[in-house]
């Protein structure tokens, strides 16, 4: 059932002066950060305007950002749940990630350019025939030893629970990379999260407008979770099952503790 303050976004999502004044000022961090971005690109080096950008951006939206347990650096695909689109800025900027994506962000404009230059893998769930190829993708993107972010959910969730984990999504990691760890996350928006979070019948734009119009700052805890054990990496069943257990142990962690939180 969706919350009512779900259900009446759509209604909620006008325009105000300060959507206008943050979106303004997201546009100019681009413009500013695009030239040594494509001079980086241009002699073949990474990029640091990427997580620079997104940085920028989370933090003119609103995020105000803490940070739980050790993150593994390299050598890691983060598990997560999803929430928002503000999950991307926050993993992109902090953990410095990339990201596994549908494919149809990719077509997307200018979130599609945005997408590419910060190396997401595309999958296209309902392409059976393409399964193989995705893998190998994600599997190229993860031996380059750069974090990539899983959102096994395959959607946006409600922020104080999980859906279900879809199994498929791990196929890419069936034999599991040598040196590869993966790494539970679980993202906290506190007491706040069934507001943030975007859920039909709430549109995207709709999502991103009523975030853009908040009043008040978006406090997100990203608490790193123990790594799984190598025992669940051999099957992705298991994996998915192990990596939902571990996240939803923690949500009820929070949960249980929340009264006590400042």
């Amino acid at each position: 059932m969706v919350s009512p303050s779900i259900a009446s976004a759509t209604d909620r999502s006008t325009i105000t002066w300060r959507t206008v004044a943050r979106l303004a000022l997201m546009v100019l961090t681009l413009l500013f950060l695009i030239v040594p971005h494509l001079l980086y690109r241009a002699v073949g080096r990474p990029s640091p305007m990427v997580m620079a950008f997104l940085n920028a951006v989370g933090w003119i939206a609103g995020l105000r950002i803490r940070t739980t347990g050790t993150r593994l650096r390299r050598n890691v695909l983060f598990v997560s749940n999803h929430v928002s689109w503000l999950d991307i800025l926050a993993l992109g900027g902090a953990a410095r990630s990339a990201f596994v994506s549908k494919a149809e962000v990719g077509t997307t404009p200018l979130v599609g350019w945005l997408a590419d230059q910060n190396h997401t893998v595309y999958v296209q769930r309902e392409a059976r025939r393409e399964i193989h190829n995705q893998a190998n993708d994600l599997r190229n993107a993860l031996a380059r030893g750069r974090p990539v972010t899983l959102f096994p959910e395959g959607t946006t969730g409600p922020g104080d629970g999980l859906l279900p984990f879809r199994a498929s999504l791990f196929q890419a990691m069936i034999p599991t990379p040598p040196n590869l760890r993966v790494q539970p996350v679980f993202l906290d928006y506190g007491p706040e999260a069934s507001d943030i979070a975007w859920l039909d019948p709430e549109s995207g734009l709709g999502n991103f407008k009523r975030l853009l119009a908040r009043k008040r700052p978006i406090h997100l805890t990203i608490h790193y979770l123990d790594p799984l054990p190598d025992i669940v990496e051999g099957d992705r069943k298991l994996l998915a099952e192990a990596a939902r257990a571990t996240i939803a142990a923690e949500i009820a962690r929070s949960s249980a503790s929340a009264p006590h939180r400042l």
